[in-house]
C-alpha cells in the first residue's frame, strides 16, 4: 500500500475545496485545508511538519517566497516540498519562485489528478534524499528551470497541456538521449503514465503546443534553436525533432559548463 503523504493547502473556500481539494484527497493524499495567510501557514508547517505544501504565491502576512524561506531557515532538511500556485506566470516570476526553494510552479486552473501524481513523486524523491528544488543544487539553474525558460522564450503558453508534456519530454531526453529514438514506444508512454493519460493524447498535445509556438513565437528565437526548420519550405519540426534539438542544446551547454 502506497504511503499517504500529508499535504497542506493554503486555501479553504468551499468552492475551491470541492473543485480541487476533494480530487486530491481521492488521489490518495491526506489533505489539510488552511486559510490563505502566510504567517499562519508557516506556524502550522513548523508545528506539524507536513510532507508537502501547496500554497498561493500572493498571501497576506507572508507571500509564498517568504513562507518557503522561513521554513527552510527554521526547519532545514525537515522542510516540506513546496508547490506554488498562481493564476499569473512569467519566466522571471517562475524562476524567482523556483530559486527560492519551491519544487514546482502550478499554473491555475490545474488538473488535480495530474498534480496529485507530481506531489507524490516529489514526496517520494524527498524521502529518498533526491534533489527536489533549485536550492538543493549549485552552479547552473536546475534542468527544469532551464527547460521552462526555453519554452517561455520560444512562445509555448504555460496553460496548455502540451507545455507540461513538452517540458517533461525534454527533461527526459536530456537525461537519457537514447529515449529520443523510441518516442512512441518509450517517451510518450512515460509522460502519459505520469499524467494519467494516453500516448496519443500526449502526442497531439505536444503537436498543438509546437504549432502555437510557431504561430505566436519570436522568429529570431525560433531561428536560434531550430535554424533551417523554420523556413516555409521545411515547415515546423516534428515532435521528436523539437524535443531532440532542445535537449541536444541543453546537453552541450551542460557539457561546456562542467
Amino acid at each position: 500500500m502506497e504511503k499517504k503523504w500529508k499535504l497542506f493547502i493554503s486555501e479553504n473556500s468551499d468552492e475551491w475545496v470541492e473543485r480541487n481539494g476533494r480530487p486530491l484527497e481521492k488521489a490518495g493524499l491526506e489533505v489539510t485545508f488552511l486559510q490563505k495567510d502566510g504567517l499562519e501557514l508557516f506556524r502550522e508547517i513548523e508545528a506539524k511538519a507536513p510532507d508537502a505544501v501547496l500554497l498561493d504565491l500572493f498571501m497576506p502576512g507572508l507571500d509564498a517566497i517568504g513562507v518557503i524561506s522561513a521554513a527552510r531557515q527554521h526547519m532545514g532538511s525537515k522542510a516540506p516540498v513546496f508547490l506554488v500556485m498562481s493564476t499569473f506566470s512569467s519566466p522571471t516570476l517562475e524562476r524567482e519562485v523556483m530559486l527560492s526553494g519551491a519544487s514546482y510552479f502550478v499554473i491555475c486552473p490545474f488538473e488535480p489528478a495530474n498534480l496529485a501524481v507530481r506531489i507524490q513523486e516529489l514526496c517520494r524523491n524527498r524521502e529518498l534524499g533526491r534533489p527536489v528544488s533549485a536550492k538543493d543544487t549549485a552552479g547552473r539553474p536546475p534542468l527544469e528551470i532551464q527547460v521552462t525558460e526555453i519554452l517561455h522564450q520560444i512562445g509555448v503558453p504555460a496553460h496548455i497541456k502540451g507545455y507540461h508534456y513538452l517540458r517533461d519530454s525534454i527533461i527526459m531526453a536530456t537525461e537519457n538521449p537514447d529515449i529520443i529514438n523510441a518516442v512512441t514506444k518509450l517517451l510518450y508512454p512515460s509522460v502519459a503514465k505520469r499524467y494519467e493519460t494516453t500516448s496519443s493524447r500526449v502526442e497531439r498535445a505536444i503537436r498543438h503546443a509546437i504549432e502555437v509556438a510557431w504561430d505566436r513565437g519570436d522568429v529570431d528565437v525560433l531561428t536560434s534553436y531550430f535554424g533551417y526548420t523554420i523556413h516555409n519550405t521545411r515547415g515546423k519540426p516534428t515532435n521528436s525533432e523539437f524535443i531532440a534539438m532542445i535537449s541536444d542544446k541543453l546537453r552541450l551547454q551542460m557539457r561546456s559548463a562542467s
